[in-house]
């Protein structure tokens, strides 16, 4: 200061003007630093990173809805136009590219107006104000508030550019509605995408961040098309548009075309499946879910997730001694093992009971998996093994057929096809109860049970839906288990995709098993318990019931569960609780004809396969020999040039030409075996002692299992 000193000696006022002068710089320096220090408290950029909207889309990638805490698709400046981005700039603060956060000279005019009033009445936030406001502090009108909202507003000018603070404001606002963000606004009110709108809609929007709900062109058009006007106008006063645009705009409605919001109650199970999956495989949140703005690409077949809410809303199929008998229906594709439709319940709400996942006793529908499909796995049976269809106590367990029906000796094949439970628990019996769960405990499915009642679905906890379908499916899938999922893919908001931690197929049977099991479920549609289904193209599939523990005759779960070569489907129905006032009046059948019309609609738009295709290196199981009763059996004395003196023997055979036949005569009560033929109904006997007249008898033996059937009629030659 000493170079100061002569001429503040002869002038003294001029030293206190200078000293004067330094402290102000030094505090206006200081104050500046302060603000933005303070500001740097305020701002918290990791706001800035706003909650964006999810969207699921369908595997060709059409939207089927968003999730959101916030509805918000982010947009970047580049995509935004200049007359949207001057609409906002002319009504909210046009001087947003001349002030450094704050502008003082509508500052002046609100602070006068405020003394006048004594109170915080007058707004004059800029943008960028108002987007600190919006973040990171609350609506309060109060002299702290504000200070904050000043001192963030600075330090963001410094640290962002201009188009960048313009971004975050246009992707932040509120339009009402639950609607975030210019893009999604444009989407809701007009229904097109931001860089579509005209500037009569560019101005539109523009008047709402005021007071959304106010000049909403849906409550209140009148005001909101006065506010637009003001918009217009104002841009024609910053010379941003002409007199003929302001005219033309000016002139137009506002033109609403709001977009559909569908009342879709069929999708909400699918969707709580996908959240679920989300959680489990990707170890995503609920919170990150809704506001991580991710695009996720799940299984869901629209058709078949609408045509089983459809089918379940009919009470035909749910028939009980009281109302709220409950169903689930869930779908995989046998290509992927993708859900491609899954309801847990009749009126699904979101966060319901999702029963695909409820745990029920599956009845006979498990024999399939715990018995013969293990039995024949371990080749300890084939599919025409002869089994003892009579009742049996094993200790002191004594299953009964369900119609207390016996039949003695009885294929394997036939076993499952009529559903027999005697046969079923002694097959377990002989591979034993630990060696038939252990395919199931091989893919995750725990059954506490170590009972033989494990062969006839009598679990403690029982088996879901979903678990039935995925354990079904393998049959198709040359004996692979996959679990079924729902998301095939998930791409955050940058577009990397997101990894997760699926399982790998794991083989659950051989392709040979698995093939003879399509086969004879086959079977059980055609002619044995699923035989009520009038769906006529390839279908393989089991039968569940269980009967209820307090009322006779009732039931307490019916099941089907069944594929073609598109689809694997699992049907449940019942009560939630079942107990003495609550059963069902029917069993399987209600489950069987429910897949019965839902297959049928699905085929209508899928056109599904007519037949299974047979994999190239498994052997075909041969058709089942069904053994004839013979009543016409003849003997007659013959004579020929060439054979001499024979009796010939014959009989109408069947058109299986696998059938053997074994001709035997009888004399004096003593019977001798003569000879066989296979296919025919003819058989010459040249060994005959004229003097003994002979009775002859034929006995029709299966070829594949040589069981013998009934004997023929017997008859004399003379």
């Amino acid at each position: 200061m000493k170079f100061l000193k002569p001429f503040t000696e002869k002038c003294p006022r001029l030293k206190w003007i200078i000293y004067s002068l330094i402290v102000f710089i030094t505090l206006s320096v200081l104050g500046y630093i302060t603000i933005l220090l303070g500001g740097r408290f305020v701002v918290d950029e990791k706001n800035f990173v706003f909650s964006e909207s999810t969207v699921l889309l369908t595997e060709d990638g059409e939207e089927i809805i968003k999730l959101y805490d916030e509805n918000r698709s982010y947009v970047p400046i580049n995509e935004i136009p200049d007359h949207v981005k001057q609409a906002f700039i002319a009504i909210e603060d046009h001087r947003f590219y001349g002030h450094g956060g704050v502008d003082f000279w509508s500052v002046a005019r609100a602070v006068t107006k405020d003394i006048v009033t004594w109170s915080k009445a007058e707004g004059a936030s800029t943008i960028t104000q108002q987007l600190v406001k919006n973040v990171e502090l609350t609506n309060e009108k109060s002299w702290m508030r504000k200070t904050k909202e000043v001192m963030g507003a600075i330090y963001l000018e410094r640290v962002k550019s201009k188009d960048e603070i313009l971004e975050y404001y246009l992707n932040e606002i509120y339009f009402g509605h639950g609607i975030y963000g210019i893009e999604s606004a444009a989407q809701f009110f007009f229904s097109k995408s931001v860089e579509d709108l005209n500037l009569s809609e560019a101005a539109t929007l523009a008047a709402m961040p005021k007071a959304p709900n106010r000049y909403s062109p849906l409550k209140n058009e009148k005001l909101a098309l006065e506010r637009r006007n003001l918009v217009l106008e104002r841009m024609y006063d910053l010379d941003i548009i002409g007199a003929k645009k302001l005219k033309q705009s000016k002139g137009k409605t506002i033109g609403l075309n709001p977009g559909k919001t569908e009342e879709r109650p069929w999708l909400h199970s699918y969707i709580d499946i996908v959240l679920d999956e989300i959680e489990e495989v990707y170890h995503l949140s609920r919170s990150e879910i809704y506001t991580g703005g991710y695009d996720i690409k799940v299984g869901l077949d629209r058709n078949a997730q609408a045509t089983i809410y459809q089918e379940l809303q009919k009470d035909e199929y749910f028939q009980g001694s009281k109302e709220n008998v409950e169903g689930a229906v869930v779908v995989l594709d046998q290509e992927n093992g993708l859900i491609r439709a899954a309801l847990g319940g009749r009126q699904y709400q979101r966060g319901d009971l999702n029963r695909i996942n409820v745990k029920r006793q599956p009845g006979s529908a498990i024999k399939p998996l715990v018995v013969y499909g293990p039995a024949l796995e371990e080749s300890y049976y084939n599919p025409y093994t002869l089994l003892n269809d009579e009742l049996t106590a094993f200790n002191d367990y004594k299953p009964r057929n369900h119609n207390d029906i016996y039949e003695g000796q009885i294929t394997l094949y036939d076993a499952l096809r009529k559903s027999k439970n005697t046969t079923a628990v002694q097959v377990l019996n002989d591979i034993g109860v630990k060696k038939g769960k252990s395919y199931l405990s091989n893919i995750g499915y725990d059954i506490k049970n170590s009972g033989l009642s494990v062969a006839l679905g009598g679990l403690k906890e029982g088996l879901t839906p979903l678990q039935m379908a995925a354990a079904f499916r393998t049959f198709y899938d040359e004996g692979f288990y996959i679990k079924p999922y729902s998301v095939i893919e998930i791409k955050d908001r940058d577009g990397e995709v997101l990894e997760n931690d699926r399982p790998q197929p794991k083989r659950l049977f051989s392709e040979q098993t698995s093939w003879y099991m399509t086969r004879i479920l086959q079977s059980v549609v055609t002619s044995g318990t699923a035989s009520l289904a009038t769906y006529n193209k390839a279908l393989a599939g089991k039968t569940g019931s269980t009967q209820h523990p307090h009322q006779k005759g009732a039931y307490k779960d019916a099941w089907f569960v069944g594929f073609n070569p598109e689809y694997t489907i699992a049907t449940w129905i019942g009560y939630d609780q079942s107990d003495q006032n609550h059963y069902l009046k029917k069993g399987s059948p209600l489950a069987t004809r429910l897949t019965d019309q839902i297959l049928k609609k699905l085929d209508e738009k899928h056109n599904f396969s007519t037949q299974f295709e047979k994999p190239n290196d498994v052997e075909e199981l041969a058709k089942p020999v069904r053994l004839p009763a013979i009543n016409d059996l003849e003997a007659d004395f013959s004579f020929g040039f060439l054979d001499g003196l024979f009796i010939e023997v014959t009989w109408t055979a069947s058109e299986d030409e696998r059938i053997v036949y074994q001709v035997y005569k009888e004399v004096n009560g003593k019977r001798e075996y003569v000879g066989k033929t296979t296919g025919k109904g003819r058989y010459i006997d040249h060994k005959v002692d004229y003097l003994d007249n002979p009775s002859y008898f034929v006995v029709p033996v299966n070829p594949l299992n040589e069981q013998n059937g009934s004997p023929s009629n017997r008859d004399r030659a003379f």
